[in-house]
């Protein structure tokens, strides 16, 4: 009789584990809250639908952090976030890089609310949208860091890690700056629109790169998120900022069978709207 009960036992307790483990992933992603509130010691990661652009807002009950504000268009919308958020200040704008879907927007949050720096890369860019983008970080006062590989930008709870910022002697997309997010044990990486080429020197930097999280570079164009890269970084989710019926057909049909072969989960902003995501440090969680 012991030895029956030993034996129904060993299955029994491997398919209880399974089962937790299910449960376990299931919080770990998939846990809904209409809260857009950070508690304390969380921090909201929201991938803004501001259509075939990108923008992201990071914040906790007491820092905020931007990263690009799509295109001149979407400059409200942006604001629009930041107010329903409770935000009046920004501690940190990060201006990945000149190109108009990724500062335009920024023009208006710049003009409007009070920021502490701008992050961007040194690169000449020569776009009516770059210069009134500069002309309105000189008005208003605005001190702006170039930072460099290896720097840590905090603002509170928010700890970001510069990984990249390539000149732009290949393409201005390869002069992105990317950053990681870590908070204790969870990490996201924003990858602005990095291409191939910097993800090879990224991936040869030897940084640590992995991250539960990555939102995937150049709004899932097929000349980004190579296999090596997304190798290396080992997402659990990826997330595509993109506009709807875009005239680039972004995603590529390479980069969603890319995800989808690694089992990773897929976030569209052209889907979903604005994707929000909490983090204690240790779950994260998809608000709706």
């Amino acid at each position: 009789m012991t030895d029956k009960h030993r034996g129904f036992g060993k299955p029994f307790a491997l398919a209880l584990l399974l089962v937790l483990a299910f449960a376990l992933v299931y919080t770990f992603f998939l846990t809904s809250s209409d809260n857009m509130t950070p508690g304390d010691g969380e921090i909201i990661v929201a991938f803004l639908d501001v259509g075939q652009g990108d923008s992201i807002l990071i914040w906790s009950q007491d820092n905020a952090v931007l990263i690009d504000g799509g295109d001149v268009r979407q400059g409200n919308t942006v604001l629009g976030y930041l107010r329903r958020a409770g935000i009046t200040r920004l501690d940190y704008v990060i201006a990945t890089h000149p190109h108009s879907d990724h500062i335009g927007g920024l023009v208006a949050v710049l003009n409007q609310m009070e920021v502490g720096y701008v992050l961007m890369p040194d690169v000449i860019h020569t776009t009516n949208t770059y210069e009134n983008f500069l002309s309105v970080i000189e008005n208003n006062d605005i001190s702006v860091m170039v930072p460099e590989v290896g720097d840590w930008i905090v603002a509170g709870l928010i700890e970001l890690n510069i990984l990249a910022l390539q000149p732009a002697n290949r393409n201005i997309n390869d002069a992105s700056i990317i950053v990681r997010l870590v908070y204790k044990e969870r990490s996201f990486l924003f990858t602005g629109d990095a291409e191939a080429h910097s993800e090879r020197m990224i991936i040869a930097s030897r940084q640590d790169i992995k991250s539960d999280v990555l939102k995937i570079g150049h709004h899932g164009s097929r000349t980004s998120t190579t296999e090596g890269f997304l190798d290396a970084v080992a997402p659990m989710v990826a997330v595509i900022q993109v506009g709807g019926g875009n005239r680039f057909g972004h995603p590529h049909p390479d980069i969603i069978e890319r995800l989808t072969d690694r089992g990773i989960i897929i976030y569209r902003t052209d889907e979903m709207g604005t994707i929000f995501i909490a983090t204690d440090g240790y779950c994260i969680v998809l608000l709706d």
